[in-house]
C-alpha cells in the first residue's frame, strides 16, 4: 500500500488574472500550434475552423477574426485558462490589457470577433453561455476621418506626373483614377474584370463593383476616368477577353501584364510609389482617393446623399466621415483670431 498522500482536488478557476501571469512552458511553433487546437477541446476546434472559414464570407473579416480569436486563445493558453473557465471578467481583463497597445477601434474589433466566435460556440452546444456578451468596449466616437487627403491640385500633379504611353504606366492612371472619381473602395476594384467596365468610348460608360456582403453596384464613369480607362484598354487589349482581370499585376521590370489580378497590397505599393515620384506625402493609402473623392464633389456644392449613393455606403454618416471640406473652413476661422 502506498504511503504517498492524495491527490487535491484542482483548485477553482481564478479570475483575478493579476495572479495568473503568462507561462513559457510551450516554446516552439508547432507545440504551441498544438496546444493552441486542443486547448477548448476536438468540438470547439472544430466548431472555430467552421466559424472562421465557412461562416465568415468576406476575406478581409475572415483574416481579422482569425488573427483576433487566436491571439484571444494564446493569451488563455499562456495563463492557464481552459475554455471552460473562460469568464466574463476574464475577457474584460483581456480587452483593457489590449487597450494599452491597441487604438479603441481595433480593440472593439477584436471583442466584436471573440462575441461573434462566442455566439457561435452557444449555437453549436459548445458553450452555454457566451461569457463576452455582458462584456463593453471602450467608447469611441468620431465626427471625421483620419484618412489622408489629397488637394485637387496634388491630385491632378499626381494623374500628370504618370506616363501613359506604356500598358503599365496606363494601368496605374487609371487604377488611381477610378478610385478618385468613382468614390470606389479598393478592395471592389481589384476585383474587377474587363467586363465590368462597360461603354467604353461614349457618354454612358459605367463600372460595375462587387462590394462587401456580395453587394452589386453600378457607377457612372466619369469622362477623365473613362478617358484614362479607355487609354489602358486599348494598349492592354481587353476587347476579346472580357473574363480577365481588369488589374492586372506585372512582372518587375517586364513592362507587361501578368494575366494574373492585383492585390490590395500591389495596388498601395503603386499609390506609395508614384505619389514618391510626384513629390506627395508618403503617408497617402488606396483610401485617400476614396475620401479625395468625396470631399471634392462636396467642395463643388454636391448633394450628400448622391455622395452616398455613389460611394454606396450603407449609411450617410459613414460618407460624412470622407468629407473633409470643413477642414478649410475649420482652418480659416481659426485664423479669425488675431492679436
Amino acid at each position: 500500500m502506498s504511503d504517498a498522500p492524495p491527490e487535491s482536488p484542482p483548485s477553482p478557476p481564478d479570475t483575478a488574472l493579476a495572479i495568473r501571469p503568462a507561462t513559457t512552458d510551450i516554446d516552439s511553433p508547432s507545440e504551441r500550434a498544438s496546444a493552441l487546437v486542443a486547448w477548448g477541446g476536438e468540438r470547439a476546434a472544430a466548431r472555430t475552423f467552421e466559424f472562421l472559414t465557412a461562416a465568415i464570407q468576406n476575406p478581409n473579416t475572415r483574416r481579422a477574426y482569425h488573427h483576433a480569436t487566436g491571439r484571444f486563445m494564446r493569451w488563455c493558453l499562456d495563463r492557464n485558462i481552459a475554455l471552460g473557465q473562460v469568464t466574463g471578467p476574464i475577457i474584460a481583463a483581456y480587452i483593457e490589457e489590449l487597450g494599452r497597445t491597441l487604438a479603441p477601434l481595433s480593440v472593439k474589433q477584436h471583442l466584436a470577433a471573440i462575441k461573434h466566435w462566442g455566439d457561435y460556440l452557444v449555437t453549436g452546444h459548445v458553450l452555454e453561455t457566451n461569457p463576452a456578451q455582458s462584456v463593453r468596449g471602450p467608447r469611441y466616437s468620431q465626427t471625421t476621418g483620419k484618412t489622408p487627403v489629397l488637394e485637387r491640385e496634388q491630385a491632378r500633379a499626381l494623374l500628370d506626373s504618370i506616363d501613359a504611353t506604356t500598358v503599365v504606366g496606363a494601368r496605374d492612371k487609371a487604377l488611381i483614377a477610378v478610385m478618385l472619381f468613382s468614390f470606389a473602395r479598393v478592395g471592389a476594384v481589384v476585383k474587377m474584370k474587363a467586363r465590368d467596365y462597360r461603354g467604353a468610348g461614349t457618354a454612358s460608360a459605367s463600372l460595375s463593383l462587387h462590394e462587401k456582403g456580395g453587394k452589386f453596384h453600378r457607377v457612372p464613369a466619369h469622362h477623365m476616368a473613362a478617358a484614362h480607362l479607355d487609354v489602358y484598354v486599348a494598349l492592354a487589349a481587353f476587347a476579346d477577353t472580357p473574363n480577365v482581370p481588369l488589374w492586372q499585376s506585372a512582372p518587375r521590370h517586364g513592362g507587361r501584364l501578368s494575366g494574373q489580378p492585383l492585390s490590395e497590397r500591389a495596388a498601395l505599393d503603386i499609390v506609395k510609389r508614384r505619389c514618391a515620384a510626384a513629390g506627395l506625402p508618403a503617408d497617402i493609402c488606396n483610401h485617400s482617393f476614396r475620401a479625395t473623392g468625396i470631399t471634392l464633389h462636396q467642395d463643388a456644392g454636391g448633394d450628400l446623399e448622391a455622395a452616398r449613393q455613389i460611394a454606396g455606403h450603407s449609411s450617410i454618416k459613414t460618407t460624412q466621415l470622407y468629407n473633409r471640406s470643413g477642414d478649410k473652413k475649420r482652418r480659416a476661422e481659426v485664423e479669425r483670431v488675431q492679436l
